[in-house]
């Protein structure tokens, strides 16, 4: 096998501080836009961050419509319902302002009003065709108003194919919005359980990141392609994934227990970002491939703080509960990288040896999540043994995940980490 020798980097461009929403008229006129779809939640819609932006836009002369159906942990049915609506609006530009979900939904609104295709066409192989983005879409900029996806930083949309119960993708790195505005004062509202479900999130986003294969271990991409958006850890990626460990470290118990706490909230959102910078391009690989299942297949859970009409297993949460099984198994591979990430997360290594590394970032995992009151495990959900098989196939489909992970992986060992997951301490 030839190995791969370079990589790339790309990012979006971020704008942060306290007060920046107000900006977003200015910044949209810079882009050229005149007509623009508003991308938000039910929820937030009426909420004072999404007027900002209305007002901001009114007072740039520019005409807005305000889509606001994104559902939580959207569906292939939530997703064509934006693309129809952007379809018929014929916009110059998309804003939005919301969570991971809304981010996600307005890329794609973006991506198949510019370049129309069957739903399928996109989506990440083997569920879809995977076919590339065939050019740049037209500008958006995303507002998170949580500390969690990092979507504002990234080329990937996520979203449930309901008659699969599994979740699955879109990624292309013209997906990525053009501008990420970072304002700390949208994450004020956010309760407890939402607070740590995101932050969490971020953690294994950028642990994954760093422990990912290394981008000179996968296949060498074929001459005259591009090489693909998730391409394995690396020198740049593991600068902004480290750095978002030890900011979720210092930071998220402290935006848990005091949402007031200004600084840590925008800490929090600085960690998402630049974890989503970090596993934008390096990739995340089997917490993530495994959440997707498990997140499809919610039947009764609805979690506090959520506004859910619907069995909700909120994403942060479906990730962080693999993450012990998942490093300890990985931890073989590359206990280097393993080893750094619990020293990044507070773990004395200092007398680790390379066979500890699994058990350690296991325990600093767990360690967290009972300070942040995750379940304890799958469970506690309302899974049982019976449900292993389908999560372990729904994991295995996930092969642009499975194929970051530093240790290559069967159905039968998603089998054994789904069973090692049901009860974790």
């Amino acid at each position: 096998m030839i190995f791969e020798t370079a990589f790339t980097m790309s990012t979006t461009h971020i704008k942060f501080g306290p007060g920046t929403t107000s900006e977003i008229g200015s910044d949209m006129q810079k882009l050229g836009c005149k007509r623009v779809m508003v991308v938000t939640d039910p929820h937030l819609a009426s909420m004072a961050s999404v007027q900002t932006v209305l007002d901001a836009l009114r007072e740039a002369s520019i005409e807005a419509a305000l889509f606001s159906a994104v559902q939580i942990e959207p569906t292939d049915y939530s997703f064509q319902e934006a693309i129809a609506f952007a379809t018929e609006g014929q916009f110059d530009g998309y804003v939005a302002i919301g969570g991971g979900s809304v981010i996600d939904t307005a890329k794609v609104a973006n991506l198949y009003s510019t370049y129309p295709a069957e739903f399928y066409a996109y989506v990440n192989q083997p569920i879809g065709e995977g076919r590339a983005v065939p050019g740049p879409v037209k500008p958006l900029i995303a507002i998170p108003t949580t500390a969690g996806t990092g979507s504002e930083a990234t080329g990937v949309a996520v979203f449930d194919i309901t008659a699969r119960n599994l979740k699955t993708g879109i990624s292309h790195t013209f997906l990525r919005p053009s501008l990420g505005i970072i304002d700390p004062e949208n994450t004020r509202t956010l309760p407890p359980l939402v607070a740590a479900c995101t932050g969490l999130d971020v953690l294994c986003h950028a642990v994954e990141s760093l422990t990912a294969i290394p981008y000179n271990q996968r296949p060498a991409t074929p001459k005259g392609q591009s090489r693909p958006t998730y391409q394995g850890a690396n020198p740049i990626s593991d600068v902004w994934s480290a750095t978002a460990i030890q900011l979720v470290a210092s930071n998220l118990l402290r935006v848990i227990e005091d949402s007031s706490d200004d600084a840590a909230r925008g800490n929090m959102m600085l960690a998402a970002a630049l974890a989503g910078i970090g596993f934008g391009n390096a990739g995340v690989h089997l917490p993530h491939a495994m959440a997707y299942p498990i997140a499809g297949m919610a039947r009764d859970y609805q979690p506090a703080g959520y506004n859910a009409d619907h069995p909700l297993i909120p994403h942060g949460m479906s990730v962080i509960l693999n993450a012990p099984a998942t490093f300890r198994l990985t931890a073989g591979a590359t206990p280097e990288a393993h080893l750094r990430a619990a020293a990044l997360m507070g773990v004395d290594t200092s007398k680790a040896k390379p066979e500890d590394a699994g058990e350690l970032l296991a325990g600093a995992f767990i360690d967290i999540m009972q300070r942040t009151q995750m379940p304890n495990g799958l469970a506690a959900l309302g899974f049982t043994a019976d449900d292993i098989p389908q999560m372990a196939e729904g994991a295995f489909a996930q092969q642009r995940l499975v194929k970051l992970s530093p240790r290559s992986v069967t159905q039968q060992d998603f089998e054994q980490l789904f069973a090692e997951t049901m009860t974790i301490w």
